[in-house]
């Protein structure tokens, strides 16, 4: 029935489409923020509802909390929450301005004594924490927390005092690494899909994908996962995919693997979504509400993988 007034809905994605079947269940399952999010990548939401989203989870420190990375609680400002809202302002094209300079003074004061980021500030201590993410009072810096950020103010042309010290770390980070383990690579592939010095880059990422395929970091066969062992501290079966690494084919990550490779990736990412239209969580649940929340920001970054890539979703 036509209701005279009443704007139309945005088009909607064919039924039983791996789209539509996932905006199924974010609209029954997510929050606000990644409803808005789905809406702008796959129905022509636009930006500013992103952003008003968004916009709960900042603190007066210009930093990032209320959860917004499921697995730290509490309201007080984290690295992971503040490179979680790098990550959505990157998503919807505005990722600079005086929100940044926000950022960036906050993640100033944060950092260790060598201009780094640790994955947790000891302010967290006394909130619900995942028990795989330490607190502790004098943490050190970590390429993990750090890399994401400084690739993606690098590529957003952001230029702020932090950077500089931020930058060398992750350079020596990334060429000193000798034994690594799947999400510290995927931080050393944020950092140098974006850093300013391209041949430098390549370089780097050339030496770490051969370490990716000496220490088997990445599960080329999915009819074979036995053959791959799991990461120390891992949950059980919780393997990394050559799409986890190049999750666009623009990324100097994409080199590392063969076209076969590449598809067997993508056919197993496809064939995960489960039955309530959500793709899973691999990594350690430890509470319902984080497990549940994050299902939805997997779900999306399963779409625009495979979007990326070519595939069909919808």
């Amino acid at each position: 029935m036509a209701v005279s007034g009443v704007s139309p809905l945005p088009s909607t994605p064919p039924a039983r489409s791996p789209l539509f079947r996932a905006e199924q269940f974010v609209w029954l399952t997510a929050r606000v923020l990644e409803q808005r999010l789905f809406a702008y990548h796959f129905l022509h939401g636009g930006p500013e509802a992103v952003e008003t989203a968004l916009d709960a989870y900042r603190n007066e420190d210009g930093g990032y909390g209320h959860a917004l990375e499921p697995d730290l609680r509490g309201p007080v400002s984290q690295p992971l929450h503040t490179a979680h809202a790098l990550r959505v302002l990157d998503a919807v094209g505005r990722c600079g301005g005086q929100r940044v300079e926000r950022v960036c003074r906050y993640l100033t004061s944060v950092s260790t004594p060598d201009g780094a980021l640790p994955v947790v500030h000891p302010g967290q201590r006394g909130y619900p924490t995942a028990p795989f993410v330490p607190v502790v009072d004098d943490p050190p810096s970590e390429l993990l927390s750090t890399g994401p950020v400084v690739g993606l103010l690098h590529r957003n042309e952001v230029w702020h005092a932090w950077l500089f010290r931020a930058t060398d770390y992750c350079w020596q980070a990334v060429e000193s690494l000798e034994k690594s383990h799947p999400y510290e690579v995927a931080a050393a592939v944020a950092f140098l899909d974006s850093a300013p010095d391209r041949p430098r880059a390549e370089a780097a990422a050339d030496r770490l994908g051969r370490l990716v395929r000496e220490q088997r970091l990445a599960a080329l066969d999915p009819d074979r996962l036995g053959a791959f062992p799991v990461a120390p501290g891992y949950a059980p079966g919780e393997h990394h995919f050559p799409h986890d690494f190049a999750r666009s084919p623009d990324s100097l990550a994409r080199a590392w693997f063969t076209d076969e490779e590449m598809t067997r990736s993508l056919d197993h990412l496809a064939a995960e979504q489960r039955e309530d239209g959500g793709w899973p969580v691999t990594w350690r649940r430890w509470a319902p509400a984080p497990a549940l929340e994050a299902r939805s920001l997997v779900t999306i970054e399963a779409l625009r993988t495979l979007r990326a890539h070519g595939r069909f979703v919808g």
